[in-house]
């Protein structure tokens, strides 16, 4: 038995089960390179953008700097969390590259298999047990703060490296430790900053450890220490890191932190374990054990008291690495710390707040005394019991993490096992479009801001038609530039100059200003596709695509043309009373009632509102009633959530009121609108009735 433990092929083992769980957690849809369906929201949209952006533009030193993604407003790939270690790789093969092409599905599964190849590692030190090793594997691969990161912050799930560095500092005989430390501290530079964090502590308390230990000579501790520390500073010149050097911080520290109750809050990650109330910023700070290694906390005590196994001895084997978990654990708490809903905070001092505000979202840096304390949990159990019983009770403990957990991460399987497609679906379908992208060399957004609200398609806009944009989102950006970028935005709409090579796409704020200021006999101030469009030079140039131009007559609420969909998905003048914040899909409802303004063409017939209803029939239905000026013009009710359609007929009357061009003010009543809270549902407070995702006129 022992030398079929080990036996070569075994190493097959954690591969066969971090492909498993990826095919199980994510599914085979992500894989396919030029799938980009589950790609298109949130912040996965923000990586590969960022991406294709970076792709399409030039070469440059630093390599990371992504200069057409945000123009003056200053851009590295690694501020878009697009993972330059990937970003680089394959800008190099781009010419080889299909149009469409996504590297994300890859290093998801890279993520799994080397979660599990490191787990099997880590164990191995443990125990030379092959059944052990991959249970214990397995547990750690079942991690519900790594697969929380599958739903948005794609280079976040390199939780390997953890893996990578614990096993590193754990290994009782490292051999070329410098090339070992380097490769890890080098790719982790190139994947992420917290992570780069983490393992870097690790690292230094390592190699400070071997020192005072005498394991290493001074000299060649600094030798190391040197020759890693100007690697990692190399790596993270080349991603970009240093090209935003006054916006490194970032308001938030002691929001996003981590929750004491954090180990055992399932928060929606269970079946059987309910979530706490908590911070609004706490969920940054996930690290729920999962039911399986909770049920294993008890027996693993019983084995620690009932064993010889010295747990203080244990842990003053590393006491350098044991005083960093307590340092990442103090970090993670912030000092703001909360126990359920309650917060009990202390003062720091003003430069410290600030140095910790570059990781504002300190309870990520939980992490590493995560794993830590999974590894502790199955140490115990692996040596206060016989063999066999230390398989009976792994295995009963990760069937159980994999079954409990699914409740969550089937809900993002699910966001990756959308239909394939290698399109983005832009609303910027206008023939105009074309012809401005062979006009003009940028396409700005008024006001610049990060995150504009149509940034996306602009941004997939201009990569796709080689434009620059400063319509982006990114993780940092710099004050100074952004402030500058806003003055100078501010003096073109008093003056209405414009850069004769860009095309602006407006916001509301922004079109106030315009309309006085635009000088109609050159530029075009018009609405192309829902997107307020001003267009320098556009009515003299003799191969542009004549526009109707509204000019200084523009209103500030779009005429609704027949047969054009207009999108709630951002902030809206027409939302007038009783909406909640846009959300990607649209707007809620807030209360149990609601307006909402239209401004229609005289001939127009019907309104027509697709939407969403909050409602669980058959015990709640979501009664609709919509007046216009004090007259019902519609009576429904709605039973399902999706594919809900109002068509609100317009009267002779109302339409003989349309003639004067004045908007129309829908009145909508839902005296069924609840909360998700008074459902029992979870602590949304929001009374939500309907949900607007477009608006179309006949």
């Amino acid at each position: 038995m022992r030398e079929l433990n080990k036996h070569p092929a075994l190493a097959l083992l954690p591969v066969l089960l971090g492909v498993l769980a990826f095919l199980l957690v994510i599914g085979p849809h992500a894989l396919d390179p030029q799938n980009i369906a589950w790609l298109k929201d949130g912040d996965p949209a923000t990586h590969y953008l960022g991406w294709v952006n970076f792709r399409h533009g030039p070469w440059t030193f630093p390599l990371g700097l992504n200069p057409s993604y945000g123009l003056e407003l200053g851009s590295a790939v690694i501020f878009s969390d697009s993972n330059p270690l990937l970003a680089i790789l394959f800008k190099t093969v781009d010419g080889w590259l299909p149009e469409t092409f996504q590297y994300f599905g890859l290093w998801l599964l890279a993520c799994f298999v080397l979660q599990a190849w490191f787990g099997w590692k880590l164990l191995g030190l443990i125990t030379d047990n092959a059944a052990l090793r991959l249970l214990g594997c397995g547990l750690l691969v079942f991690s519900p703060p790594m697969f929380l990161r599958t739903g948005g912050h794609l280079s976040l799930v390199a939780h390997f490296v953890i893996l990578a560095a614990l096993y590193l500092a754990l290994h009782p005989a490292l051999g070329r430790r410098r090339l070992a430390w380097g490769t890890l501290l080098g790719a982790t530079a190139l994947v992420h900053a917290y992570l780069l964090v983490m393992v870097a502590l690790i690292w230094v308390a390592d190699l400070f450890g071997k020192v005072m230990a005498g394991k290493l000579s001074r000299r060649r501790g600094l030798i190391e220490f040197g020759g890693l520390f100007a690697l990692v500073s190399v790596c993270c010149w080349q991603a970009g890191y240093f090209s935003i050097v006054d916006g490194a911080g970032g308001g938030g520290f002691g929001w996003y932190r981590m929750n004491l109750l954090a180990l055992i809050d399932a928060d929606g990650w269970s079946y059987v374990l309910p979530g706490f109330a908590k911070g609004g910023g706490d969920y940054e700070g996930f690290n729920y054990l999962g039911l399986g290694v909770l049920m294993l906390l008890p027996l693993a005590t019983i084995a620690l008291r009932a064993s010889n196994i010295s747990l203080k001895s244990l842990l003053l084997r590393w006491p350098w690495l044991l005083a960093a978990m307590i340092g990442l654990t103090l970090f993670a708490l912030s000092n703001q710390i909360g126990f359920g809903a309650r917060t009990f905070s202390y003062p720091l001092p003003k430069i410290i707040e600030g140095l910790a505000s570059i990781f504002r979202a300190s309870g990520r840096m939980f992490w590493p005394v995560f794993y830590t304390l999974v590894l502790l949990v199955i140490y115990l159990i692996v040596r206060g019991y016989r063999a066999p019983i230390a398989i009976g009770l792994l295995a009963v403990a990760l069937t159980t993490q994999v079954i409990d957990t699914s409740i969550a991460w089937q809900g993002l399987r699910a966001t990756k096992m959308l239909p394939p497609s290698s399109v983005w679906t832009s609303p910027m379908r206008d023939p105009f479009w074309e012809s401005a992208a062979a006009h003009y060399k940028n396409i700005r957004a008024l006001m610049p801001k990060n995150q504009s609200e149509q940034w996306q398609p602009i941004a997939w806009f201009a990569a796709t038609h080689g434009l620059s944009t400063d319509a982006v989102y990114m993780g940092r950006m710099s004050p100074k530039a952004l402030d500058q970028a806003q003055r100078d935005a501010q003096r073109r709409l008093n003056a209405g100059d414009y850069a004769a090579d860009s095309l602006y796409i407006l916001d509301d704020d922004a079109l106030d200003l315009a309309v006085k200021s635009v000088r109609s006999e050159t530029d075009l101030l018009t609405r192309v596709d829902d997107f307020v469009v001003l267009a320098p030079g556009w009515k003299r140039c003799e191969q542009c695509l004549p526009m109707v131009d509204e000019g200084r007559s523009m209103s500030a609420l779009p005429l609704s043309q027949p047969g054009l969909v207009q999108l709630f998905n951002r902030k809206s003048r027409q939302l007038l009373k009783g909406w909640a914040a846009p959300e990607s899909w649209g707007t809620w409802s807030e209360g149990q009632e609601v307006q909402i303004a239209v401004r229609v063409a005289p001939q127009s017939t019907a309104i027509v509102m697709d939407v969403l209803a909050f409602v669980m029939p058959p015990r709640l239905t979501q009664r609709v009633i919509v007046n216009i000026d004090g007259v019902e013009a519609l009576s429904t009710r709605l039973t399902q959530v999706q594919d809900n359609v109002l068509q609100i007929p317009l009267s002779a009357a109302v339409q003989d009121k349309l003639k004067n061009g004045q908007p129309l003010i829908l009145q909508i009543h839902l005296p069924d609108a609840t909360s998700p809270r008074n459902l029992g549902l979870n602590d949304d407070a929001r009374v939500m009735g309907l949900g607007l995702k477009s608006l179309t006129v006949r």
